[in-house]
């Protein structure tokens, strides 16, 4: 009997957990009926053998065996979307619910609380919004970790968190809660591991209960608002390994306390107002590999404790107040690969040990009082990429050894006091791209072996005392863009074949002993935009083939050049760029004040006199043949009125062509450009609002170019979510017009620049950078053949009611295909317009990339392309000066709030990438949309959560 009993229980219970299952899967179903799945992701469930068995269905798992409830529930990663399906909240044995990495949108679902078993739940990066369900904070009694990182959480810090007792992660970041203190009674989550509240509007001080919490590894305050002195009780939590406090207004001094942290691993405090010393228990913790302190207000010497550091890998003091020297010693206990002290008062000599582990990368000293000569033990370290010790005191000779480091990409020893001559062993460095040696005292001449550096963008040696010939072989270097020799001792004659240097956008040879005469074939270099060959002993006649070049800057005073100058450069912008040349002339040469000079001068003011009559006289008679055309033509349209209308339809349209004409009426235009009006026009029963383009009658001579082909042929066929939509065009004999779905928040630029500014936060305008890159990237990457817009602008950037980015205006877009397209004209608009379309009007998928750079810079600065503000400069002359003078943070936006600091950093860093002189530089618009999305991964923890046991 007892064996009988024990299978029936056992039948019972068999029938229960099938009976559970099938329940189950009832709302598995109905949870998938509910939600938006674009890749049929799920679209196996409830299909094949395990039609009726949940647990065999892709991402369920059950606690115990195929026929028993679903305990786990992983959707990650699969694009899905809609509102949370409220029927997974009737799954009761449910203990992981993972949901992360999706476009879920909507208010949390208070119901999760209710779920008895339920101990993981991860529902990061999504569009969930509105406030945390209250609800949270008196359910969820077995719940463990809780992530709601980056979705679009709004209202008071959910304090009442503190309750779920047994949390032992705790992950909130990135979200748009009100500005809240830190509750106190976080303190009481003893179990807790992980609290990651960065970016979450956090303000007051960090209460010192934070140190009740002995359990916790991971602790992330970062980008917040917190106030005050950092609590020393943070020395208390010995489980420790990474603290990061980065980003936010912390003052007073650095705690002693740190060193008993023996698991530390990580610590960033930087960008902050911290003052006093640094510790000397800072750097005892054991297993420290990274520590980040810069931009804070710390003075003082360097603990010594620094030198025996066993682990330190990472150290970045940069842009503080710190003196005295580095330990001498350091590097030699520690695999140290990347060190920064730029921007401070640190002084003695670099120590010879930095590379003793071998492992050193980056290396950045700048901005110091280092002296002494540069260690020749450096010339060994083979991984060294990146060096930059400009601006201090050093002294001597260059290692050998060290010009030739084969992984260095930049070579930064300006503003020093460095001597002897560059070294031929400098054709070791074959990666370097940028070498800069100016305000030194290097000697002899120049070595032919810079020629071998192929990947050499930029050299700049002026302000030394070199001499000798310019190298031939310089011509070689196919890349170079910056070239400035200037003020130095160097003789000869210019290489005709720096022809060849086709990237070269600027080139100083100034204030040298250059003699012989000026190469005409400079004026192939079509993309050189400053040239300055003054202070130097150039004779002959000026080539007149330097007319093709468009230079911004143009200098080739006091020389002893002779002859007439080519008319082109007769112009006001040239008027200081021939000074001290008595051999030049403009117009007649004349050696002496002869009758013959005086009567050529007076035939040339009478002939100058009456050229100016006759093109004031034809301009007149333009005009009033211009003012009669229009008229005519405005007649002939008004008889035409009653001509038949054609519709031609790209998508389905609920209205007819006369109830489009019927609104154009003069109280209805909200824009007028170079192609014609646009109208509002508010139709049908609902009463949907199109936007009308009505252009402007063809042959009207101010408006020659002709855009209504190019936009009906472009946008009839692309099709994408950030491409403005052409519904139809509709026409008749003498007029013409398109019509587009109506953007309520009008364009980017109306926004930006006028009294409306003040509503595109930081976030709003980094949506908006990512929607206008990603239609970018469909034009160019995904249209076959490419499409090149060719007037990308903020004016041309289009928002919707939700200040989502579209990208519009198509009248001068072209198709290319596998090279780039010749125009005759240039279309674009100023300050937009990449040089080198400018100089060749070549077009390719570059000159995009330039503009839409040039946008970014309107959003990270909010400052106009060419803004009175900056004079005579464009917005990316203006931006690149000031970040070389003060840095980066010197040119956001000021109105913006300062929590975003550094993601701003991060898309101005993108946007200079896209304004570069030199096309092939740029990044193509696919991998703009891919750092612009990595923007967002980069703030998360740099220890990823999985990796913290629990």
């Amino acid at each position: 009997m007892a064996a009988v009993r024990r299978l029936l229980a056992f039948l019972l219970l068999l029938l229960q957990a099938i009976a559970a299952a099938s329940s189950d899967a009832q709302h598995l179903l109905a949870a998938r009926s509910a939600l938006h799945d674009p890749d049929g992701a799920l679209a196996g469930w409830g299909a094949g053998s395990g039609r009726g068995l949940p647990c065999r269905w892709a991402r369920v798992s059950c606690a115990n065996n195929s026929t028993a409830a679903i305990a786990g529930l992983d959707l990650s990663k699969l694009s899905l979307g809609g509102g949370f399906p409220s029927a997974l909240c009737s799954l009761r044995s449910l203990e992981l619910l993972d949901l992360s990495a999706n476009e879920f949108a909507g208010p949390l679902p208070a119901c999760l609380a209710a779920l008895p078993a339920l101990a993981h739940l991860n529902l990061a990066g999504n569009n969930f919004s509105g406030e945390v369900p209250p609800e949270w904070g008196a359910g969820f009694r077995s719940l463990l970790a809780l992530n709601l990182v980056q979705n679009l959480l709004s209202g008071e810090f959910p304090a009442f968190l503190a309750n779920l007792t047994a949390l032992q992660d705790l992950s909130l970041a990135y979200n748009m809660f009100a500005p809240s203190p830190l509750p106190e009674k976080l303190g009481d989550l003893t179990d807790l591991r992980v609290l990651f509240v960065a970016n979450c509007s956090l303000n007051g001080t960090i209460p010192s209960s934070i140190g009740k919490l002995k359990n916790l590894v991971n602790l992330d305050l970062s980008t917040n608002n917190f106030n005050g002195e950092i609590p020393p009780s943070i020395g208390n939590l010995s489980s420790l390994e990474q603290i990061e406090l980065f980003s936010n207004k912390l003052s007073g001094s650095i705690p002693v306390g740190f060193g008993s942290l023996k698991r530390l691993r990580s610590l960033d405090i930087s960008m902050n107002w911290l003052t006093g010393e640094i510790p000397e228990d800072m750097f005892t913790p054991p297993v420290l590999a990274s520590v980040h302190m810069y931009q804070n207000n710390l003075t003082g010497r360097l603990p010594a404790t620094l030198g025996m550091a066993s682990s330190l890998s990472d150290l970045r003091i940069f842009a503080n107040q710190l003196s005295g020297p580095l330990p001498p010693e350091f590097g030699k206990n520690c695999p140290l690969q990347f060190l920064d002290t730029s921007d401070n008062r640190l002084s003695g000599p670099i120590p010879a040990t930095l590379c003793t582990s071998g492992k050193l990368k980056q290396l950045m000293l700048l901005d110091n009082q280092f002296e002494g000569a540069i260690p020749v033990e450096l010339g060994q370290c083979r991984t060294l990429n990146r060096v930059r010790l400009s601006s201090n005191r050093l002294s001597g000779l260059v290692p050998p050894e060290f010009w030739g480091l084969p992984g260095v990409y930049l070579l930064e020893l300006s503003g020093n006091a460095l001597s002897g001559r560059i070294d031929p062993a400098i054709a070791g460095a074959n990666n370097v791209s940028k070498l800069l040696l100016q305000d030194n005292r290097f000697t002899g001449a120049l070595p032919a072996e810079l020629g071998t550096l192929a990947n050499l963008q930029e050299f700049r040696a002026s302000n030394n005392c070199l001499s000798g010939p310019l190298p031939q072989s310089l011509a070689n270097l196919s890349l170079l863009y910056n070239l400035d020799l200037s003020h130095n001792s160097l003789s000869g004659e210019i290489p005709r074949d720096f022809a060849k240097l086709k990237k070269l956008t600027l080139l100083d040879l100034s204030d040298n002993h250059l003699t012989g005469n000026v190469p005409p074939e400079l004026g192939e270099i079509v993309m050189m935009n400053t040239l300055d060959l003054s202070n130097n002993e150039l004779s002959g006649q000026m080539p007149a083939q330097l007319q093709n070049l468009r230079l911004t800057h143009f200098n080739i005073s006091y020389n002893k050049l002779s002859g007439t100058l080519p008319v082109f450069f007769d112009g006001l912008q040239y008027q200081e760029s021939f000074l001290g040349n008595p051999g030049l002339c403009h117009g007649f040469c004349q050696s002496n004040d002869n009758s013959d000079g005086k009567w050529h001068t007076t035939i040339k003011l009478v002939f100058s006199i009456a050229s100016v009559a006759m093109i004031i006289l034809s301009l007149g008679l333009a005009w009033f043949c211009y003012k009669c055309r229009i008229y005519k033509m405005n007649a002939s349209e008004l008889d035409d009125e009653k001509s038949n209308w054609v519709l031609t339809s790209f998508h389905r349209v609920d209205f007819s062509e006369r109830a489009i004409v019927n609104s154009l009426d003069e109280n209805n235009v909200i824009g007028q450009g170079g192609a014609g009006k646009v109208y509002k026009a508010v139709i049908g029963p609902q009463g949907e609002a199109m936007a009308v383009k009505k252009l402007w009658p063809i042959g009207v001579e101010s408006k020659r170019i002709d855009t209504f082909e190019a936009e009906v042929a472009t946008l009839s066929k692309v099709r994408h979510r950030n491409i403005v939509k052409l519904a139809c065009s509709i026409t008749n004999r003498v007029c013409r017009l398109l019509v587009y779905e109506y953007m309520p928040n009008g364009s980017l630029g109306d926004m930006l620049h006028s009294a409306k500014r003040s509503i595109l936060d930081w976030p709003m305008r980094y949506k908006i950078a990512v929607n206008a890159a990603e239609g970018l990237s469909y034009l160019h990457h995904d249209c076959k053949p490419p499409i090149v817009h060719r007037d990308v602008k903020s004016n041309n950037i289009l928002l919707d009611a939700e200040y989502g980015a579209k990208v519009a205006d198509f009248g001068v877009a072209k198709t290319i295909g596998d090279g780039p397209a010749t125009m005759s004209i240039i279309a674009g608009s100023c300050g937009y317009i990449a040089p080198e379309y400018a100089y060749t009007l070549h077009v390719t998928e570059k000159s995009d990339i330039y503009s839409f750079g040039v946008v970014i810079l309107e959003l990270v600065t909010g400052m106009k392309p060419m803004a009175l503000e900056i004079g005579e400069m464009d917005l990316v002359t203006w931006v690149s000066a000031n970040i070389e003078q003060n840095g980066l943070e010197s040119v956001l936006d000021q109105t913006l709030a300062e929590q975003f600091k550094d993601e701003m950093c991060k898309v101005l860093k993108i946007a200079l990438l896209c304004v570069s002189n030199i096309p092939n530089s740029r990044p193509p618009m696919r991998s703009v949309v891919s750092m612009l999305l990595d923007i967002k991964e980069e703030n998360k923890p740099k220890l990823k959560v999985e990796e913290l046991a629990i």
